[in-house]
């Protein structure tokens, strides 16, 4: 009888430690949600090409006009109108200037505002929608009215009037663009900060007597930073193409400054003739856009909290 008890004590002991150990061998390692998320963005192969794409214009925006002899504001009349050769990578414009050199100076232009006009407006909605999400009351409704009232003006009707009044180059661009571009961002952080503010965490936060301030900063816009992130990401593009149109109509930079919706306009005159002058600047900007919006799609799947495996 004594043999059989420990017999069977000794089964119960072996069946125990084969499911400790098929637990150990199945749990996933211990990573935080930054590292998960950059884990899982790295596994979207569409999203990561975006990013490689980014990545090689922006190197190529810092260094490719110094990969070639000749100057972006340079004309040579001996050499009008060149197409694309060993000697000029992308050929050469109207006025003898060499386009690879103006298509890399006109990458910085338009990356930079791109860039710089999608991070302002992030802040400007990020404070703004915080303030009134987290407020409530008679802050939410004038300021939520004061975004209605805006959102019934479109965008580049405002932007352009503005181009008009304040003139052309890249700071009053910058300007412009960011003068009701944080519309959506400040949406976006309002409906995340309402759904937050009631969490136990911010009760505790007031119980200890943190600021307002602290609350908003420390608390919940930290928490709702992945939401942020990708619409941050979305952003740009628009912020691009909205440079580049003003540029083709020309109410953008003022030359001998270069930007990929001036060489558009420029590659438009002569397109029938001489369509690589328009072909490239429109190759960048679409290829641009598109990747940022695959980068955007790659961001909100790996920040989304729903999907962590």
């Amino acid at each position: 009888m004594q043999t059989s008890n420990d017999a069977i004590t000794q089964e119960m002991f072996e069946h125990v430690g084969k499911n400790i150990s098929q637990m150990e061998a199945i749990a996933r390692p211990s990573i935080t949600y930054w590292q998960d998320a950059w884990r899982r963005l790295k596994q979207n192969k569409v999203a990561m090409l975006g990013l490689i794409i980014i990545v090689l214009y922006t190197v190529l925006a810092i260094v490719g006009p110094y990969m070639t002899p000749y100057d972006y504001r340079t004309t040579n009349t001996e050499e009008i109108d060149q197409p694309p050769s060993a000697k000029h990578w992308f050929g050469t414009d109207t006025l003898g200037r060499d386009l690879w050199a103006r298509t890399w100076m006109g990458a910085r232009v338009s990356l930079s505002i791109g860039f710089l006009a999608a991070f302002l407006n992030a802040v400007i909605g990020v404070i703004i929608g915080g303030i009134s999400g987290y407020f409530g009351g008679k802050v939410d409704m004038a300021i939520m009215r004061a975004i209605d009232i805006l959102y019934a003006i479109p965008y580049m009707i405002i932007v352009i009037l503005m181009m008009v009044v304040l003139g052309q180059g890249i700071m009053p661009l910058v300007i412009a663009m960011i003068a009701v571009g944080w519309l959506n961002m400040a949406r976006l952080v309002r409906g995340q900060i309402l759904q937050l503010k009631e969490q136990e965490f911010v009760l505790a936060a007031k119980v200890l007597g943190a600021s307002h301030a602290r609350i908003i900063f420390k608390h919940l816009i930290p928490n709702a930073l992945g939401v942020i992130l990708v619409n941050l990401t979305m952003s740009v593009p628009s912020a691009i193409f909205t440079e580049a149109f003003l540029s083709f109509i020309g109410l953008g930079v003022v030359p001998p400054q270069s930007s990929w919706g001036q060489l558009a306009y420029y590659g438009i005159q002569s397109f029938r003739v001489r369509p690589y002058q328009l072909f490239i600047p429109a190759f960048f900007i679409s290829t641009t856009m598109l990747s940022l919006n695959l980068l955007g799609d790659g961001l909100r799947d790996a920040l989304d909290p729903r999907l962590r495996s």
